[in-house]
């Protein structure tokens, strides 16, 4: 497997709508391991292919279980092809996200608690079904992904010039240390 390179904005790939999947393949299946790869070396609970500048209709998450004691988290992957989000409820949820391509940057922002949602799952099946919780949360995060949207899209602009400021500095601080 390998670790794939992630954009980070202000790459204009980010704002892409990205294409649907066409095929459920073994290279399709190739780039989700490579994905997941990735992810868990960032690490991260959730990554779209758009974040990996393949503009796909496609995104993994594993909210993984906690570790049992000294030992290692449990994973539990979750793919998701071609997702379609068909309804959200009214009541809603609150979650601090972050983001990989917005690497270190948090804020709160508001989401349906739940969304009844269909996709294909790895081996090409298609699934419906609810989504509820943090799972709810990460799955209308990537979702957006897909639609070129970013979480700081959903938060008030002093708060996303905020976040962008801190992002700009850190950047520069990195930079200076690597110098």
């Amino acid at each position: 497997m390998s670790l794939l390179p992630i954009i980070e904005i202000p790459d204009p790939v980010l704002r892409a709508q990205s294409a649907p999947v066409e095929r459920v393949d073994d290279e399709l299946r190739r780039l989700i391991a490579d994905m997941f790869d990735t992810m868990y070396a960032a690490p991260g609970i959730g990554l779209a292919a758009v974040q990996l500048a393949i503009p796909r209709r496609l995104f993994i998450i594993d909210l993984q279980d906690p570790e049992e004691e000294g030992g290692e988290p449990v994973k539990k992957p979750l793919v998701f092809i071609n997702p379609e989000i068909l309804t959200s409820s009214d009541e809603t949820n609150v979650y601090n996200e972050g983001c990989l391509s917005i690497p270190d940057q948090y804020a709160e922002v508001e989401r349906p608690a739940s969304v009844r949602a269909r996709w294909l799952d790895a081996d090409g099946k298609q699934q419906e079904g609810e989504v509820d919780g943090l799972l709810a949360t990460c799955f209308q995060h990537e979702t957006d992904h897909l639609n070129g949207i970013l979480f700081i899209d959903h938060i008030s602009r002093l708060r996303r010039d905020m976040v962008l400021k801190k992002l700009t500095k850190l950047r520069k601080e990195n930079k200076n240390l690597v110098a």
